[in-house]
């Protein structure tokens, strides 16, 4: 239906004339109408009394006439010219100049007669067509451009069915309308909020997340700790989206300012268990303390969760119209806070843990380049893997980026996952090769 800034359905088109505008809006607004859900559709340009369309004849344009200098003369002999003004106390007084009553009679085109840029002067009558055409009330122009808008309200009783139709507007309808008539549109009214609250709401969603990565960073005095923090933040929006499933909601503008405070809180018990893990790795192995961590803090973790989404249910289930526009709110942070309290437990613990075996291989990768037997052939290794990666994976990504032309006879990858495949199909057999000169010199010492 009609949401609290304007109309669920809400298009402006322009790029022809009145009648062409009128003509593509009776055409949107009959084939929205076969939708039992679309409703009070209405068009901004109005009928109104007919009108007469003079056209220049072919005589007339030989003479030398033009529409836009008829135009202004026929409306400054039949609306008049102000010839002067004075002050009269606190007044402007005007003299009009005009044609007398009995001149304006709706003969005039049969008894008018105009000069034309030679100086001569011909009738009216021999140099336009006169015709009569259905009038509007009101011609609306933004930028010099004439524009109508056409407008209507969609049932919300069925989210999903008023998501299919504002699909199917936006991707067969008005596209079909632009096609047949010669016009363009915009889409307004709710569509343009929307557009508009996206683009800055990602961009606080950005700024938000980077916030928070620089507060973490400097309270656990690491680049990459604050990662394992906000690994969770990715799996929260999973269950949020598998909630507005649930529930037969349409992702809206509410469910993303829910995701944005969900990020917010779902990160709490991510950086308590990482507190307590800390605290016990000191004291004793990273897996013995990551264990004992998530047994010490489930409890704390669940009922923190728990009190946060018993409190959200009650706005659930409640059926009034204030609460329906918060409802993907709600269950989004519903939704979010639970599926991530799971995954805090599991996911976080896991990627401690990875990342832990990751800098134990990265610090003896490091130690095997710069000493021991095998310096030469990990140096070699890694030479052979960055030039792989530079011959393979260049071609697709950095020289586009650049703008630089490749010769037509270097083999390039039809895609970027093409060319991560033969990279890693590259490295595989770097690896294997290594190996086995490895194996040698070990057998040979």
């Amino acid at each position: 239906g009609r949401g609290p800034g304007g109309d669920a359905i809400s298009v402006r088109m322009s790029g022809a004339g009145a009648q062409q505008l009128k003509a593509a809006a009776e055409a949107l607004k009959a084939r929205l109408a076969e939708a039992p859900e679309v409703s009070a559709l209405e068009d901004s340009l109005d009928y109104d009394k007919d009108e007469q369309a003079l056209r220049l004849t072919p005589q007339g344009e030989a003479l030398g006439f033009t529409t836009d200098a008829l135009a202004r003369d026929l409306r400054q002999r039949l609306g008049g010219i102000e010839a002067a003004t004075w002050p009269e106390g606190p007044r402007t007084g005007a003299v009009t100049v005009r044609l007398d009553e009995d001149d304006r009679r709706d003969d005039f085109l049969d008894r008018m007669l105009m000069r034309s840029p030679s100086g001569t002067w011909v009738p009216l009558a021999d140099i336009v067509t006169v015709s009569s055409e259905a009038g509007f009330s009101v011609v609306r122009r933004e930028n010099g451009e004439r524009v109508i808008t056409v407008t209507g309200d969609i049932s919300g009783d069925d989210p999903a069915r008023a998501a299919a139709i504002t699909a199917d507007l936006q991707t067969r309808l008005l596209p079909q309308i632009a096609a047949e008539f010669g016009i363009t549109y915009e889409e307004t009214g709710l569509a343009q909020q929307e557009r508009e609250f996206l683009g800055e709401a990602l961009t606080g969603f950005a700024l938000a997340l980077t916030g928070i990565y620089m507060v973490l960073a400097w309270i656990f005095a690491s680049w990459s700790r604050p990662l394992v923090v906000m690994s969770v933040i990715p799996f929260g929006i999973i269950g949020a989206v598998w909630g507005h499933a649930a529930w037969g909601l349409p992702m809206s503008l509410f469910s993303v300012v829910g995701l944005i405070g969900m990020s917010g809180i779902i990160i709490n018990d991510s950086i308590v268990l990482i507190s307590t893990v800390d605290d016990y790795a000191r004291t004793r192995g990273l897996r013995p303390a990551i264990m004992d961590a998530v047994a010490d803090r489930f409890r704390p973790v669940l009922l923190t969760t728990a009190t946060t989404v018993l409190g959200l249910t009650p706005l659930l289930y409640e059926r009034s119209s204030q609460a329906l526009f918060l409802m993907p709110t709600v269950v989004t942070l519903a939704f979010g806070l639970a599926f991530g309290m799971v995954l805090v437990l599991i996911v976080v613990p896991a990627v401690l843990a990875v990342g832990s075996d990751l800098g134990r291989a990265r610090r003896a990768f490091r130690r095997s380049l710069r000493k021991g037997r095998i310096r030469r052939p990990m140096q070699g290794v890694a030479l052979a893997a960055g030039v792989a990666m530079l011959v393979v994976m260049g071609p697709v990504t950095l020289a586009p980026a650049m703008g630089l032309a490749l010769p037509a006879w270097l083999p390039v990858a039809a895609s970027a996952g093409a060319a991560l495949a033969v990279f890693a199909a590259l490295l595989a057999a770097i690896l294997v090769v290594a190996g086995l000169i490895l194996g040698r010199s070990v057998r040979a010492a």
